[in-house]
């Protein structure tokens, strides 16, 4: 059964050329399953058997969410409130979510991340992917990633999130690279590591990747948050799919982002929560690398799944134009997970989109914080209806 969505005000197209992004009169699109299998003007749509009539909103592709830690139990307010207050960010926080997060049942796992799908959906985001790295041991990262392959097929075994408390640095890792990897990787699609000052040093970050390779994983890598410590350069090497954070890079990293495949992901929300210096991502962008924008969402240091949150961050701080911001947040997203199905209303592509009341993608920016999304289709099928 194929049905057509019209009466759209303003379709939201993202061009093949990076960063540029087209706004439709008068234009409509098919889908049949869970493809877009048309996209044209109204008055030249092919029969379908049914019309969705959107009643002039803007339609936009839905936004693909590339860097998110949904699997988690507890909150970690009071450490924000500290922040804010003027206390320093450390990634040693972590250590508490472990703990609620070893503590919490299965059930009680899923219900966390199914709120937080709900919100994802209520803002647009219509894909993301899941890491775990809350448990930091076999059981609880097995049992993460088996929560989070019930709503993604972009799994990412975080096991080397944070060494945990009193544990041997290179003692984890063989655990990491061992007994853990054995259960998460027939669970994950990519293998991930926190390389940065605190958290897994450049060798240590190496065996992680190279042995979740070995295994059949994908490579991603958290780069540069903290400080710099060369994660960029074994980022390339690996050729991950993405180097996120990238708050503190050099001209060097700029340029071997510019040369390689490797995608820079960076995290508004980590900037906002952490009262960090906001990185330029314009400059990448200038350089001719690509970029993505992700909510990070996560208890301690990105506790948001507004992607319009971050994109009017990254479009305030960050040197995005709003175009440039809404691509990253939805082709960039794609390219970081390396799926050329998402991210876009075109033919051939998954049928994920979403409806605003406005008109047009610019309020993302212009309108920070008010819910600007009345529909969000997954794969077709309507997933969220404001009321």
């Amino acid at each position: 059964m194929a049905y057509l969505v019209g009466n759209i005000g303003s379709l939201i197209i993202n061009d093949s050329m990076w960063g540029v992004v087209h706004q439709k009169k008068k234009h409509a699109f098919a889908v049949e399953g869970d493809k877009i299998i048309w996209v044209g003007e109204e008055s030249k749509a092919p029969a379908c058997d049914a019309r969705l009539d959107v009643e002039g909103g803007c339609v936009i592709p839905g936004f693909v969410d590339s860097h998110a830690h949904p699997v988690f139990a507890g909150s970690r307010e009071l450490e924000f409130a500290a922040r804010m207050a003027g206390e320093t960010y450390q990634a040693g926080g972590i250590n508490s979510t472990v703990t609620a997060t070893r503590a919490a049942s299965k059930n009680e796992l899923r219900a966390n991340l199914q709120r937080l799908q709900s919100e994802l959906f209520a803002g647009g985001i219509t894909h993301f992917e899941a890491k775990s790295g809350y448990g930091l041991d076999v059981e609880t990262e097995r049992i993460s990633l088996e929560v989070a392959r019930e709503f993604t097929e972009d799994t990412t075994f975080l096991g080397a999130h944070l060494v945990p408390l009193g544990a041997n640095p290179d003692s984890y890792v063989d655990l990491v690279t061992g007994e853990m990897l054995e259960a998460a990787a027939p669970l994950a699609k990519w293998i991930d590591v926190f390389c940065d000052e605190g958290a897994f040093d450049l060798e240590q970050s190496r065996r992680v990747l190279l042995a979740g390779i070995a295994r059949g994983l994908k490579p991603r890598i958290h780069a540069n948050q903290i400080r710099n410590i060369g994660a960029i350069d074994l980022a390339i090497e690996l050729d991950c799919a993405s180097a996120d954070h990238c708050t503190h890079l050099s001209d060097h990293d700029v340029d071997l982002l510019a040369g390689g495949n490797t995608v820079a992901t960076f995290l508004p929300g980590a900037e906002f929560s952490t009262r960090s210096a906001y990185p330029n991502a314009g400059r990448l962008l200038n350089a001719g690398a690509r970029i993505a924008i992700a909510t990070d969402c996560n208890p301690g240091s990105s506790f948001t799944t507004s992607m319009g949150f971050c994109i009017a961050v990254a479009v305030r701080e960050m040197g995005l134009s709003v175009d440039q911001a809404f691509y990253a947040a939805t082709i960039g997203g794609a390219n970081a997970l390396r799926d050329d199905t998402l991210g876009n209303i075109t033919e051939g592509n998954r049928a994920d989109f979403a409806v605003l009341d406005a008109p047009n993608h610019f309020y993302f920016a212009y309108r920070p914080g008010v819910q600007l999304v009345t529909q969000t289709f997954v794969a077709g099928k309507k997933v969220f209806e404001r009321k």
